[in-house]
Protein backbone atom coordinates (compact mmCIF):
# COMPACT_ATOMS: atom_id res chain seq x y z
CA UNK A 1 0.00 0.00 0.00
CA UNK A 2 1.45 3.56 -0.82
CA UNK A 3 2.26 6.17 1.40
CA UNK A 4 -0.34 8.66 0.21
CA UNK A 5 -2.81 5.93 0.51
CA UNK A 6 -2.11 5.28 4.01
CA UNK A 7 -1.91 9.51 5.25
CA UNK A 8 -5.00 9.93 3.69
CA UNK A 9 -6.73 6.69 5.37
CA UNK A 10 -5.18 8.28 8.28
CA UNK A 11 -7.02 11.13 7.55
CA UNK A 12 -9.92 9.85 7.32
CA UNK A 13 -9.47 7.79 10.72
CA UNK A 14 -8.52 11.34 12.51
CA UNK A 15 -11.16 13.21 11.27
CA UNK A 16 -13.90 10.39 12.40
CA UNK A 17 -12.06 10.61 15.93
CA UNK A 18 -12.47 14.55 15.58
CA UNK A 19 -16.14 14.55 15.01
CA UNK A 20 -17.09 11.66 17.36
CA UNK A 21 -15.00 13.75 20.33
CA UNK A 22 -16.52 16.53 19.03
CA UNK A 23 -20.42 14.92 19.49
CA UNK A 24 -19.50 12.91 22.94
CA UNK A 25 -18.69 16.46 24.22
CA UNK A 26 -21.88 18.23 22.64
CA UNK A 27 -24.43 14.89 23.62
CA UNK A 28 -26.33 15.26 26.91
CA UNK A 29 -24.68 13.66 29.73
CA UNK A 30 -24.90 9.96 29.78
CA UNK A 31 -26.53 7.77 32.77
CA UNK A 32 -24.34 6.92 35.69
CA UNK A 33 -22.46 3.63 35.03
CA UNK A 34 -22.49 3.70 31.74
CA UNK A 35 -18.96 5.49 30.93
CA UNK A 36 -16.24 4.45 28.86
CA UNK A 37 -13.57 5.00 32.13
CA UNK A 38 -14.66 5.52 35.60
CA UNK A 39 -12.81 9.10 35.80
CA UNK A 40 -14.20 12.03 33.16
CA UNK A 41 -10.76 13.28 33.55
CA UNK A 42 -9.06 9.63 32.25
CA UNK A 43 -11.94 9.91 28.79
CA UNK A 44 -10.40 13.44 28.22
CA UNK A 45 -7.13 11.84 28.37
CA UNK A 46 -7.70 9.07 26.21
CA UNK A 47 -9.32 11.07 23.89
CA UNK A 48 -6.99 13.13 22.91
CA UNK A 49 -3.84 10.92 23.34
CA UNK A 50 -5.91 8.89 20.43
CA UNK A 51 -6.88 12.46 18.84
CA UNK A 52 -3.24 13.36 19.25
CA UNK A 53 -1.46 10.58 17.52
CA UNK A 54 -4.18 9.94 14.41
CA UNK A 55 -3.09 13.76 13.64
CA UNK A 56 0.50 13.48 13.38
CA UNK A 57 -0.15 10.27 11.85
CA UNK A 58 -2.69 11.77 9.46
CA UNK A 59 -0.29 15.16 9.01
CA UNK A 60 2.60 14.34 8.81
CA UNK A 61 4.45 17.65 7.44
CA UNK A 62 2.72 19.68 10.08
CA UNK A 63 4.78 21.03 12.62
CA UNK A 64 4.06 19.32 16.28
CA UNK A 65 3.54 22.81 17.72
CA UNK A 66 1.19 23.59 15.28
CA UNK A 67 -0.48 20.01 15.89
CA UNK A 68 -0.56 21.20 19.80
CA UNK A 69 -1.83 24.18 19.57
CA UNK A 70 -4.82 23.50 17.31
CA UNK A 71 -5.60 20.49 19.53
CA UNK A 72 -5.27 22.45 22.37
CA UNK A 73 -7.74 24.93 21.39
CA UNK A 74 -10.03 22.49 20.31
CA UNK A 75 -10.22 21.36 23.70
CA UNK A 76 -10.53 25.06 25.22
CA UNK A 77 -13.62 25.43 22.26
CA UNK A 78 -15.09 22.08 23.88
CA UNK A 79 -15.42 23.49 27.36
CA UNK A 80 -16.27 26.91 26.05
CA UNK A 81 -19.06 25.16 24.33
CA UNK A 82 -20.39 23.23 27.30
CA UNK A 83 -20.38 26.14 29.16
CA UNK A 84 -23.82 27.54 27.60
CA UNK A 85 -26.53 27.36 29.02
CA UNK A 86 -28.45 25.38 25.96
CA UNK A 87 -26.00 22.44 25.69
CA UNK A 88 -26.51 21.07 29.34
CA UNK A 89 -23.54 20.40 29.89
CA UNK A 90 -20.29 21.02 32.59
CA UNK A 91 -17.84 23.42 31.64
CA UNK A 92 -14.70 22.50 33.13
CA UNK A 93 -11.50 23.67 33.26
CA UNK A 94 -9.57 20.32 34.80
CA UNK A 95 -11.25 18.74 31.44
CA UNK A 96 -8.98 21.43 29.02
CA UNK A 97 -6.22 19.75 31.51
CA UNK A 98 -6.81 16.81 30.95
CA UNK A 99 -6.93 17.26 27.13
CA UNK A 100 -3.24 19.27 27.25
CA UNK A 101 -1.84 16.58 29.16
CA UNK A 102 -2.42 13.99 26.64
CA UNK A 103 -1.34 16.28 23.52
CA UNK A 104 1.85 17.11 25.42
CA UNK A 105 2.01 13.40 26.25
CA UNK A 106 1.89 12.02 22.57
CA UNK A 107 4.63 15.06 21.10
CA UNK A 108 7.07 15.85 23.59
CA UNK A 109 8.79 12.16 23.15
CA UNK A 110 8.65 12.91 19.44
CA UNK A 111 9.98 16.58 19.96
CA UNK A 112 12.71 15.01 22.01
CA UNK A 113 13.38 12.16 19.22
CA UNK A 114 13.73 15.34 16.81
CA UNK A 115 15.84 17.63 18.93
CA UNK A 116 18.14 14.52 19.66
CA UNK A 117 18.19 13.72 15.62
CA UNK A 118 19.06 17.77 14.96
CA UNK A 119 22.01 17.88 17.57
CA UNK A 120 23.53 15.09 16.13
CA UNK A 121 24.21 16.58 12.76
Amino acid sequence: MKASTLVRLTQLGFWAAFLATLGGALMPPTTPGIDFLPWDKAEHFVGFYVLTTLAVLAFPRRSLVAIALLLCAFGGLIELVQALPIVHRDAEWGDWLADSVAIVSVLAPMALVRWRAAFRR
